[in-house]
């Protein structure tokens, strides 16, 4: 039954390549470590950062979980475990939730994949801690290359009991027992005064309360983007400080921020709150903005990832030039940075249309693409 669940899942509307797949180690490790503790409560089971579904419906089809609760930050890992539902015939036997007290509120088995920040896990360990169960267990599995001591170091913040499982096909899982009396810290806020503007930021954030080269380089030409656009739209916008920068700037443009990750537009949320522009920057979570009109934009504005996970790639990025093409009006201009030695502006030149470089220096390049039609 494992084998045959297994291989049915997909990773769609994820990327698809032969190097990436549905189920990894970490997956079947963390359900076999947990699988007594499903087993026994299965009612207060929670999956965290289920990458597309396995472990959603392993628990529930492997181990008897009954509507196990589940908070994914990426969108694209939401509509996976969906479609891998409906593939298997398990449609609504999960809910999707925020991460924050409803998640966690009872459970007494969290099921996590160990995100690439240690502020992503805190965020998370602070969650159980302080809502599930007194007698909850914690498992939060990675790949063993990925996985630091200093992952220990912030689950004892949260938890008595800390420890380790042996290895297993490259993979570890590390157990939290024994929840401290915390009280969550996120979001939390910077003041930047070089930039006269906040940040706040959900642990999974990109750069946190900080402001990333790449998107200091395109603040710094921002106000030459397409001066006399009406509407425009920052894509991929973590924590949206580009966003509010052009709100902050500009008070007549209507400004939309979009990002596929659930922290992200909670952190944007909070910084437009924090600039006090919440009024003018609608934030809403989509996938390569999907969900926004065609052709009813003036101007985009993105610092596009350039890992899939911890796998260097040009096909998130290229993702998000589709997206920004779609809802360019003709004419209007799509303003990326990205760092120098990719090979980002033949792509843009293709999906989007002429593009000409507006600054470079041995790190960053930001270019204007102009849609062709």
């Amino acid at each position: 039954m494992t084998a045959d669940l297994f291989d049915r899942l997909r990773r769609t509307p994820d990327v698809e390549a032969p190097d990436l797949v549905a189920v990894d180690a970490t997956d079947r490790l963390l359900l076999d470590e947990a699988a007594a503790g499903i087993a026994a409560h299965p009612e207060g089971v929670v999956l965290v950062d289920d990458s597309h579904g396995a472990l959603t419906l392993g628990a529930v089809a492997l181990h008897g979980a009954v509507r196990p609760r589940v908070h994914q930050d990426a969108l694209v890992g939401e509509l996976a475990l969906a479609a891998n539902a409906e593939r298997v015939g398990l449609a609504g036997t999960y809910r999707s939730l925020e991460l924050g007290p409803e998640l966690v509120r009872g459970a007494t088995t969290v099921l996590a994949k160990a995100p690439k920040s240690l502020d992503a896990l805190r965020e998370v360990a602070e969650v159980v801690a302080a809502d599930a169960d007194p007698a909850v267990t914690l498992y939060v599995g990675g790949r063993v290359k990925h996985m630091t001591h200093a992952m220990n170091d912030v689950l004892r913040d949260c938890f008595t009991d800390v420890h380790a499982t042996l290895a297993r096909q490259k993979s570890r899982v590390l157990v939290a027992r024994g929840p401290r009396a915390v009280r969550p810290s996120f979001p939390r806020c910077r003041t930047h005064a070089d930039l006269g503007l906040s940040v706040c930021a959900h642990g999974a954030a990109f750069a946190g309360t900080k402001t990333d080269r790449g998107t200091l380089a395109l603040l710094a030409v921002l106000p030459d983007a397409v001066p006399g656009a009406a509407t425009a739209v920052d894509l991929g916008c973590g924590t949206g400080l580009l966003a509010v920068a052009l709100a902050t700037s500009r008070p007549a443009l209507r400004v939309t921020a979009t990002d596929q990750s659930a922290a992200a537009v909670a952190s944007a949320r909070a910084t437009a709150a924090a600039n006090e522009v919440a009024d003018r920057v609608c934030v809403v979570r989509d996938d390569a903005a999907a969900g926004l009109p065609q052709a009813s934009v003036d101007l985009v504005v993105c610092n596009p990832p350039f890992h899939l996970g911890t796998t260097v790639s040009d096909t998130v990025a290229e993702r998000l030039f589709a997206g920004a093409a779609r809802v360019l009006r003709a004419g209007g201009e799509l303003w990326c940075v990205y760092n120098s030695h990719l090979p980002h502006r033949r792509a843009l030149q293709r999906i989007v249309g002429p593009t000409r470089q507006v600054a470079r220096d041995p790190t960053f390049t930001v270019t204007a693409s102009v849609r062709r039609w």
